[in-house]
């Protein structure tokens, strides 16, 4: 089982959760967003992220969801979302092939002694000092959520003073 997958003992039967990525595109009107947040608490379906932004056609915005929940679950998600009259499209991408990335942003606690260490690890992930001071470093990722994670837990012990982690963005290849 991958770190996205886990089993849950429910009613002493066995059911499957998984973060499924659902890439959606519909109409840039107002009150959209809002409307499928609804969708969601109504039916007490969990959101583990959601991001909505501007595509190339200023008319239509692209919004990727992830959802935590079995087969079931993820069938009443899509079917719900596509019953939405501003709805274009639902696309299932958790095994197509697609880009998916979340932005991280981590200030770390940094002495003299620690400071060379925390960027040469920031360096090894990839990842980008956005901002120096005496007494911590800003980094900034760009990465799937289990690197996002990955970067998280290597810097704990340096201490972390605060962080933020964006929601998925998914793009099919």
């Amino acid at each position: 089982i991958n770190s996205e997958c886990e089993y849950l003992r429910l009613d002493k039967r066995e059911v499957f959760h998984m973060k499924h990525v659902l890439y959606a595109l519909m109409e840039n009107k107002p009150g959209v967003l809002r409307r499928i947040s609804g969708l969601f608490g109504r039916r007490g379906y969990n959101i583990d992220s959601i991001v909505a932004s501007a595509t190339e056609d200023e008319n239509v915005t692209s919004m990727t969801i992830v959802v935590d929940g079995d087969e079931y679950i993820l069938d009443q998600v899509i079917k719900q979302l596509a019953k939405l009259q501003e709805i274009i499209e639902v696309v299932n991408v958790s095994d197509l092939a697609a880009v998916r990335r979340q932005l991280l942003l981590m200030k770390v606690a940094a002495t003299h002694d620690t400071r060379l260490d925390i960027i040469q690890l920031a360096d090894a992930f990839g990842a980008r000092i956005v901002d120096i001071k005496s007494d911590y470093i800003i980094i900034e990722a760009t990465a799937e959520d289990e690197v996002t994670t990955s970067i998280v837990e290597t810097f704990e012990p340096y201490g972390i003073i605060s962080l933020i982690k964006t929601g998925t963005v998914a793009l099919r290849k």
